[in-house]
């Protein structure tokens, strides 16, 4: 079920209300989370860090809040991941070209990883050696 739009900048295209708009949405991001995990080999990795790392951090030692940390690092390389991966799949859909712009959105979302991946090294060495 679909809606009319509420104003002349809310095209009828926005889509369904309620549980359908929830449940569309849960699909689209599984086909999100698909679409990485086919298209691109930096994701295929780190759910494989993942699927070691996540069993070791709720296995640990560590309190619930330092499991929750552990956890929540890994999954906070994944997200910005998927994000630097969006950026990189929209900037090759404007243009292959080679353009200064586009080498500085994709080396932002790059080091915007890397970061992620640094926290992950450091509350990891916090959590278990600290």
């Amino acid at each position: 079920m679909t809606r009319k739009a509420d104003t002349p900048d809310d095209p009828p295209s926005k889509g369904a209300t309620g549980l359908r708009r929830l449940v569309n949405a849960f699909h689209y991001s599984c086909a999100g989370l698909a679409a990485a995990f086919r298209h691109e080999a930096a994701f295929r990795q780190e759910c494989a860090l993942a699927t070691v790392a996540i069993p070791v951090a709720l296995l640990s030692s560590a309190t619930g809040l330092g499991k929750a940390l552990l956890v929540g690092s890994v999954l906070l390389v994944m997200i910005v991941e998927l994000i630097n991966s969006a950026i990189e799949a929209e900037v090759d859909r404007v243009s292959l070209a080679r353009h200064p712009l586009a080498k500085r959105a994709k080396d932002i979302g790059s080091a915007a990883v890397l970061l992620a991946l640094v926290n992950l090294v450091v509350v990891w060495a916090l959590v278990l050696l600290g």
